[in-house]
């Protein structure tokens, strides 16, 4: 932080005094000429002015303040107007040259040697950081046991030696992420100031296809521009990674790294080990090119808990990749052999009465539009076989075309309808438009696709695509 120049602005103080009049129609004229003369924007009592332009930077290097105000404009008598008066941003010049002396500790040197409590008596002075607010010039008298407080410190002041906070107008505040002081301003999951995380999407699952046999097996593709990276698991084996290059960045070729933060395809991977045993990997991102993750198995594979946001744009490209390579990005489904019952000598083939009671009618665009609204995949989807259990009906299919989708989807799926006698139904070798949920069993084992009772599933035709592509626009935002 630089040193304070005597011929610097002062911070203006808040509101403004007026002189009231005798005539109250003169003075409501007199606010209205006052707002223009300051820039106009307020029409009336009770509002605003403009903003005025920022102030320089309250530093000569480093980190500082700037400030900007704005009049509110009303009669005498009337509330203020809502809002502050002033407001105050970050500005950030060269860092200050190596060994230059601390903000703080110049205002308290500014009173070395002048006379202070009341006597002849004089000291010298540097900062106190025990006292209880940080933004007082509080300096502690060097050889003394007591420290005094002159008053404010400047706007600008670090709140304390190496933090981000700043002092302004005697409170400690910290930047928002649009660079003004005190405005709570965050970025979402999409690195958007101030966002709504409707710009990207959330990749999270548990990876548990791993083999018998100890050595790598991949987890998942990180793509480039993937932000806020978390993976953790419970067990004795270990988490690798390997950069864009196909070196290794943590724990290749059988060798084990120490825990630590790791510069890696523009961002900071902080790993940690503990004995407990637990592994994390946690970056900010984004990531500047693809990270292949990898877990060094020593013993079977309990779980591997891996989430990471994406901009909406590289979806759809990793999902693509990721399936190309073979790594599936959903828990993949038991596709177990199902025996046939022997089948009886031609001669004595007798169709067999479908017990199935016909389907109540359920068609109409209302009940488009709920379903589709309401869903979580809706596809075109061909389907290969049917199986009957207990209380479920399991439907092998292969996803053709892809109109709603809040996740990954693979080439072939299962979908589960609920009783042995679902509606609708679906008939073997044939193309759906189906409305799907997503079913997640709470410990993480079973991640379905299931097709309500009464759901939505048409046969496929030109017109339903056309029906299906309008319902999309129709769906509340």
């Amino acid at each position: 932080m630089g040193t304070p120049r005597p011929g610097d602005p002062q911070w203006p103080a808040s509101g403004h005094a007026g002189r009231p009049l005798p005539v109250q129609n003169l003075l409501l004229l007199l606010g209205i000429l006052l707002s223009c003369d300051l820039g106009g924007g307020a029409q009336g009592p009770r509002e605003w002015t403009l903003w005025g332009s920022w102030s320089r930077c309250s530093s000569s290097c480093g980190r500082g303040v700037s400030v900007r105000s704005r009049r509110c404009i009303r009669l005498p008598g009337e509330d203020p107007c809502w809002g502050d008066s002033h407001e105050y941003r970050l500005c950030q010049l060269p860092d200050c040259a190596p060994g230059a002396v601390p903000f703080r500790d110049l205002q308290c040197a500014l009173y070395n040697g002048l006379p202070v409590l009341g006597t002849h008596r004089t000291y010298q002075w540097v900062p106190f950081h025990g006292a209880p607010n940080q933004c007082d010039l509080n300096c502690l008298a060097e050889g003394q046991a007591f420290y005094h407080s002159f008053g404010r410190v400047l706007d600008g002041t670090p709140c304390s030696p190496g933090a981000p906070e700043l002092c302004v107008a005697g409170r400690c505040l910290s930047p928002g992420c649009d660079g003004v002081l005190g405005s709570g301003a965050t970025e979402d999951q999409c690195g958007r100031c101030g966002g709504a995380a409707d710009s990207c999407l959330r990749v999270q699952r548990v990876f548990r296809d791993a083999g018998a046999w100890a050595g790598y097996w991949n987890v998942t593709l990180i793509p480039e521009g993937a932000r806020h990276i978390r993976v953790g698991h419970r067990s004795h084996n270990h988490l690798a990674l390997l950069g864009g290059d196909g070196h290794y960045v943590l724990n290749g070729n059988w060798v084990l790294s120490a825990p630590g933060t790791y510069e890696v395809a523009g961002t900071h991977v902080v790993y940690t080990r503990t004995a407990g045993p637990e592994e994390t990997l946690s970056a900010t991102g984004p990531t500047s090119h693809d990270l292949l993750l990898q877990v060094l198995l020593r013993e079977p594979n309990p779980g591997i808990e891996f989430e990471f946001w994406l901009p909406r744009e590289r979806y759809d490209p990793f999902q693509a990749q990721a399936q190309a390579l073979g790594w599936s990005l959903r828990q993949p489904q038991p596709r177990e052999v199902e025996p046939r019952p022997p089948e009886p000598p031609a001669s004595h083939v007798t169709p067999a009465p479908d017990p199935c009671p016909p389907c109540p009618d359920a068609r109409g665009r209302a009940h488009r539009l709920l379903h589709y609204c309401s869903s979580d995949f809706v596809f075109q989807a061909r389907v290969l076989g049917r199986h009957r259990h207990a209380q479920e009906t399991r439907y092998e299919v292969r996803v053709e075309r892809i109109y709603k989708s809040r996740g990954p989807l693979r080439g072939r799926e299962y979908v589960w309808a609920p009783g042995r006698c679902p509606c609708p139904p679906l008939a073997p070798h044939r193309d759906y438009l189906l409305a799907v949920r997503r079913l997640v069993s709470p410990d993480g084992t079973q991640d379905r696709l299931f097709l309500p009772q009464s759901g939505y599933a048409r046969p496929w035709s030109p017109a339903e695509d056309s029906r299906a592509r309008l319902a999309a626009r129709r769906c509340p935002a």
